[in-house]
């Protein structure tokens, strides 16, 4: 059953899914925080070498104006790097709203896994970046055909 990672990458924190082809379904995993602007590669060497994926989909950020957002190349420069030391094939996948998707399904329903909400009622940022990992690899698995 081929697996994949998903990764919903921002500047400061990286938000990590997996997922498998059969059932098209995806699961968050954790949330990486990026020191100095570099990704925490002991940590994303980790899960590959758990999971063993064979690709990695990653969420390209766009505009409403369906241009690329300011920041896009720092996702092009990780996909390169996730391609590079990983040798994995990597697919990038329009991630609109998939933040402000996991943060609407997080509110609207309690999820003991990921602990209590902040005293705001917003969910943890935590939990927000592996969900929208998760989303944007269901996204990706969703256009793709099933495998037996």
């Amino acid at each position: 059953m081929p697996t994949l990672l998903g990764f919903d990458f921002g500047p400061r924190k990286i938000g990590v899914a997996v997922g498998q082809t059969v059932t098209g379904s995806a699961t968050p995993l954790t949330t990486l925080t990026c020191r100095g602007a570099h990704p925490d590669w002991p940590g994303i060497e980790a899960l590959v070498r758990h999971w063993q994926p064979s690709a990695a989909v990653i969420g390209l950020p766009y505009k409403l104006d369906d241009t690329q957002a300011d920041w896009a190349p720092l996702v092009h420069r990780f996909a390169r790097q996730i391609q590079g030391r990983f040798g994995l094939t990597v697919h990038l996948v329009d991630e609109r709203f998939t933040s402000c998707e996991a943060r609407a399904q997080l509110s609207s329903r309690p999820n003991p896994r990921i602990g209590p909400k902040p005293r705001t009622g917003a969910p943890p940022h935590h939990a927000v970046d592996a969900l929208a990992a998760a989303l944007i690899l269901e996204a990706w698995l969703s256009e793709q055909p099933r495998t037996p």
